[in-house]
């Protein structure tokens, strides 16, 4: 275990309780990774949760949101109630990490970490059963599908907060390239919202050798290419952010056939809402007008993918609160950068105040500095701790008696 993990288990809030324990996280964090599921497939996932949850009193709910698990644990009369989210589902991606714990299942593994983010919270869900007082309501809500597929969206469709009302939802991420067991916050907007789009252009095909007479989509999907990088440079403000990113263009088979039809496969990200549909107004009518200079049809599949996810103030601050109580103000951003990355807890905060944060899953060159969705990504065990440790204290300051 690192010094830094070790230094933050002797945190006096902790005491023996959770140093004791963590080494059971770690394994059924391992044990979890080493059993990818996709999303909305978390069937043993959500049934260990729901397993343990339940040894340890909680009132649990499953198949909320087809494979979500809620676990509900009321104490006194107090009024409030927290909700505390971990995603569950992996990727589609091969492992070439070589750990003894590596996925057992071909072309699958946890590239993200949601691996680690259920594992801490059920790390944290038996310290505050065992350990911790306070009085209301803790709703810990394990869900499903978060890579792309908008778990949030299915349980949030399933009633999750007309069934378990919060006040306030939290949710963390590792961050691999931030150092180990590092916190950071960020009040207002701190993710990017998420658009796919997806261009077909119908022209006329033809032979290379006449290109006359034909009307050429790989030309004009070529200088629709190049004008998408105006969007950005030239129609949104400066001192905002947008990411227009092309990903794929197809078209064509053969070096003398002029191909009838071109796709390109789009990905849009804004930090501001009104910026997000500036892009989306610049790129319909560019890419109509390119198009047409060209003498082709242009088709625009536009798909709204995941909202900007905005942090409410005092929430935000209040997390920045406890972090900086149990490990100090060197290991704590109170303030941290954005980043165009996208993730559906946005969903969850559009209904309920919360706060989105991150916990440093290794600096870059160490062990945990491999950036997420990479085939030799894994989850730093070092930080289950201190972060477990961090959703019980934060419990325990956000249902007091009041």
């Amino acid at each position: 275990m690192t010094q830094a993990a070790t230094t933050m288990q002797d945190a006096p809030y902790l005491g023996q309780a959770l140093a004791q324990r963590v080494g059971e996280f770690i394994q059924i964090r391992r044990a979890i990774h080493a059993r990818p599921e996709l999303a909305f497939e978390e069937h043993e996932t959500a049934a260990l949760v729901a397993h343990k949850l339940r040894g340890w009193g909680y009132a649990v709910t499953t198949g909320v949101g087809r494979t979500g698990v809620v676990g509900t644990l009321r104490r006194g009369n107090g009024r409030r109630a927290l909700g505390i989210r971990a995603d569950m589902d992996a990727l589609p991606v091969p492992e070439a990490t070589g750990h003894a714990w590596a996925s057992q299942r071909p072309g699958l593994m946890h590239a993200c970490g949601h691996d680690g983010h259920t594992a801490t919270l059920l790390a944290a869900a038996r310290l505050i059963a065992e350990d911790v007082d306070f009085s209301g309501v803790l709703h810990l809500i394990f869900q499903p599908a978060e890579e792309g597929a908008g778990g949030a969206l299915a349980m949030m469709a399933d009633g999750l907060f007309e069934r378990f009302p919060c006040d306030a939802v939290y949710a963390l991420h590792n961050m691999p390239g931030i150092e180990a067991g590092r916190f950071c916050f960020r009040t207002g907007p701190a993710m990017a919202s998420s658009d796919n789009v997806t261009i077909t252009l119908k022209g006329r095909g033809g032979h290379g050798a006449f290109p006359h007479q034909a009307c050429d989509t790989v030309v004009a999907a070529s200088s629709i290419v190049m004008a998408l990088q105006t969007v950005v440079a030239r129609n949104v403000d400066p001192l905002k952010t947008a990411v227009v990113t092309v990903g794929a263009l197809h078209a064509g088979q053969a070096n003398n056939v002029i191909p009838e039809e071109a796709r390109l496969e789009l990905s849009i990200r804004a930090l501001d809402e009104d910026v997000r549909q500036l892009v989306k107004a610049r790129i319909l009518a560019l890419v109509d007008l390119q198009a047409r200079s060209y003498g082709v049809e242009a088709v625009v599949d536009w798909r709204d993918g995941y909202a900007v996810l905005v942090n409410t103030a005092q929430e935000t601050a209040l997390a920045v609160d406890v972090a900086t109580g149990l490990f100090g103000p060197a290991r704590v951003d109170a303030q941290g950068p954005m980043f165009t990355a996208s993730e559906d807890f946005a969903f969850m905060l559009q209904k309920v105040p919360g706060c989105y944060l991150f916990v440093g899953n290794g600096a870059p060159g160490t062990p945990g500095g491999c950036h997420v969705h990479n085939p030799g990504y894994d989850f730093n065990d070092d930080i289950i701790a201190p972060a477990a440790a961090f959703w019980s204290r934060l419990t325990a300051a956000y249902l007091q008696d009041a």
